[in-house]
């Protein structure tokens, strides 16, 4: 799976401390998504979207064969 976190909450201004507190998770896990190290689950992934104001669609991609 391919995410745009990093760069939808760059583009807020938005730190990693901010956006875990946003949608309940701890910083670490914003760093782990990020990094592709940890796939959000479905609810999570949700609220991160929301936060961004996008479809859960454009901050979180399938890759072919996924």
């Amino acid at each position: 799976m391919i995410n745009d976190v990093h760069k939808y909450r760059k583009s807020l201004k938005m730190t990693q401390e901010d956006l875990a507190k946003k949608v309940g998770v701890t910083r670490q896990t914003i760093i782990s998504i990020e990094q592709g190290k940890y796939i959000a689950s479905l609810p999570l992934a949700i609220k991160i979207s929301k936060v961004f104001e996008l479809p859960v669609e454009t901050v979180f991609k399938l890759e072919d064969g996924e």
